[in-house]
């Protein structure tokens, strides 16, 4: 059974190939959906943002950098609470509690690594 850390090291592993192939927009998409399976575990969930925060230096989007520093502050917390936002991609775009839709093939995954 797959559980929640398999599920973001696979989005990890896409990020570093599309971080590879100077691909920005799918790295980040990668990262955002590492993001919303890491948000259940209080770790995984922090160093998901620290990931981010690396990126963000990496690819000089200061906003970026701002954001993941205070996200990183107050991750661990929102997921050991149960209180992380429900499909938050992560991002310094999107506002730090909001509630966003989680997309089907990640619901599927998150209900089964619940269940395992």
């Amino acid at each position: 059974m797959a559980t929640l850390k398999s599920y973001v090291d696979e989005e990890v592993a896409q990020f570093k190939s599309a971080r590879a192939s100077h691909c920005t927009e799918d790295a980040w998409a990668a990262l955002e959906r590492a993001h919303i399976f890491s948000q259940p575990d209080a770790w995984l969930h922090t160093a998901m943002h620290w990931h981010m925060l690396r990126y963000g230096l990496e690819t000089g989007d200061h906003r970026e950098v701002l954001g993941q520093f205070v996200r990183i502050l107050v991750a661990g917390v929102g997921s050991a609470l149960g209180k992380a936002p429900a499909g938050n991609t992560g991002r310094s775009n999107v506002g730090i509690m909001q509630i966003m839709p989680v997309p089907p093939e990640i619901a599927a995954k998150l209900d089964a690594a619940r269940k395992g």
